[in-house]
């Protein structure tokens, strides 16, 4: 491209920007939106009031990757009767990893460091008979900031998993479809090509609609990622449709999701086969910790990431047998889905750190953004245990003076990585920190994966034999200042 070129462009994407900063001002409004939110983050629906913590059964599926040049954490949820839509949402996750892995990471990292894939979830609706997740990915590879929302439904009076433009009757689309064409029209960056194009055939018309969801008034709000109806410059569009406009067009499926969005019944049933939910950990602290690190050999075990169902409760049995304290870097999303395993580590004497709410690299975000992450992520903690985090791991690993003067937490990393998302191994992982662990080191481990949670005993077993005493990283610090 000559150089003189950009100046069009340029003008129109300022352009642009500044009419969709000012029409967005509302979340909600039927303006474009700028391209970037912040990480995790989704816009106002009637989802805020999902209890994720309600869900019988709930198990959150994550993966991720520590690796320095390529980094990448996926979660969504399995809900117990809804097995056919954590599948499609397993091979939407796995899809968006390996084409990460394979194609964008294959490049190296780019201007700004290692390259990062997160994909994270919240619940649109859990209710009746009816559930809603919104995916968010933020691919940092991508073009126009990676952001996309996609959003799945399962009807469990027909068991079957849904899609978006289900929630509207076959004989309703079209005119559904001219009323959201007759709303895009006229904005910047929109033109009747882009809006044709969109909505042409089935096929493009059900990947334009893949994220819709009903406002608390019951409304729809039906959003549009960058290029699908307008210039990829102009970022997202949002249109939203009143309840009375909407009323005649919608399904008996989307009459039922929108009454459980908009008041939800006491509890959610998809047909499951009734399974008890596993008791919650009993461990309890004995007392105060009263090892001194200056005598004794102290080793500080930490655990990201979690917690997770039923490892995290495998783990404070362990851990309570050889009497070991741990410190526990929790991830926001999964403390609101499992309280009660926080609960449970507070207890029997561990220590609850802050992991950010869904494990996204905080270098990259505003300092609001960073704020945002961790927040809502020691309130979670706080509504769960009675007291706030003082510690904060960065996911990666990744702080600068931006992240640290966006909070008051004190940021913690490790001496000793086991590698243990790589290495799915327990026997490694174990001989890892056995080999290589030593006086005061605080050692890194996931209590998300299996494996690591079955080395936990080896290593116990061993170091406590050759004198260790394993104690939480405050513990660890404060007797060192001693």
């Amino acid at each position: 491209m000559r150089k003189n070129s950009l100046l069009p462009s340029l003008l129109l994407l300022a352009s642009l920007t500044l009419t969709a900063a000012c029409s967005s001002a509302t979340p909600g409004s039927s303006g474009a939106e700028p391209g970037h939110r912040p990480a995790g983050s989704a816009p106002a629906t009637a989802a805020s009031g999902v209890d994720p913590a309600r869900i019988r059964g709930l198990e959150i599926v994550t993966d991720s990757s520590e690796h320095g040049s390529c980094r990448y954490a996926a979660s969504y949820p399995a809900v117990p009767g809804a097995e056919a839509m954590t599948a499609a949402m397993k091979r939407y996750a796995e899809q968006r990893v390996d084409t990460f892995r394979t194609g964008s990471c294959a490049g190296g990292t780019d201007a700004e460091g290692a390259k990062e894939l997160n994909i994270s979830y919240e619940f649109l609706v859990a209710s009746g008979d009816v559930l809603g997740v919104r995916l968010t990915t933020q691919d940092g590879s991508a073009a126009a900031g990676g952001l996309s929302y996609t959003t799945y439904w399962y009807d469990g009076r027909d068991r079957t998993v849904r899609t978006a433009p289900d929630l509207v009757a076959g004989a309703s689309q079209d005119v559904f479809v001219a009323a959201l064409k007759a709303k895009l029209k006229g904005r910047p960056g929109v033109d009747a090509a882009s809006l044709d194009a969109a909505f042409g055939d089935s096929r493009s018309r059900a990947a334009a609609l893949d994220d819709m969801a009903f406002t608390a008034d019951g409304g729809l709000r039906v959003a549009f990622e960058p290029g699908e109806v307008g210039v990829p410059a102009a970022g997202r569009y949002v249109v939203t449709l009143s309840k009375t406009t909407l009323t005649p067009w919608l399904s008996g499926f989307g009459k039922r999701v929108r009454q459980q969005a908009v008041t939800p019944s006491s509890h959610l049933d998809l047909g499951a086969a009734h399974t008890p939910e596993p008791p919650a950990p009993t461990e309890s602290a004995s007392g105060d910790d009263t090892t001194d690190c200056e005598k004794a050999k102290c080793i500080a075990l930490t655990f990201d990431d979690g917690p997770a169902a039923p490892e995290t409760a495998t783990l404070l049995k362990h851990l309570a047998r050889y009497r070991a304290r741990a410190t526990f870097f929790t991830v926001g999303q999964n403390v609101a889905a499992h309280p009660e395993l926080v609960r449970a580590e507070a207890r029997a004497g561990h220590e609850v750190g802050n992991h950010s709410w869904n494990h996204p690299d905080l270098t990259r975000l505003t300092p609001a953004q960073v704020r945002s992450q961790l927040d809502r992520t020691s309130a979670a903690v706080k509504a769960a245990t009675g007291r706030a985090p003082t510690l904060f791991r960065p996911p990666y690993g990744a702080v600068n003076a931006t992240v640290r003067a966006a909070t008051t937490l004190s940021p913690v990393l490790w001496d000793v990585d086991t590698e243990d998302w790589k290495y799915r191994d327990a026997a490694k992982v174990a001989r890892t920190v056995i080999d290589k662990a030593g006086r005061n080191d605080v050692v890194l481990l996931h209590d998300i994966h299996p494996t690591s949670v079955a080395a936990v005993p080896e290593i116990l077993r061993t170091l406590t034999a050759r004198g260790y005493r394993f104690v939480t990283v405050s513990h660890l610090r404060s007797s060192l200042r001693r």
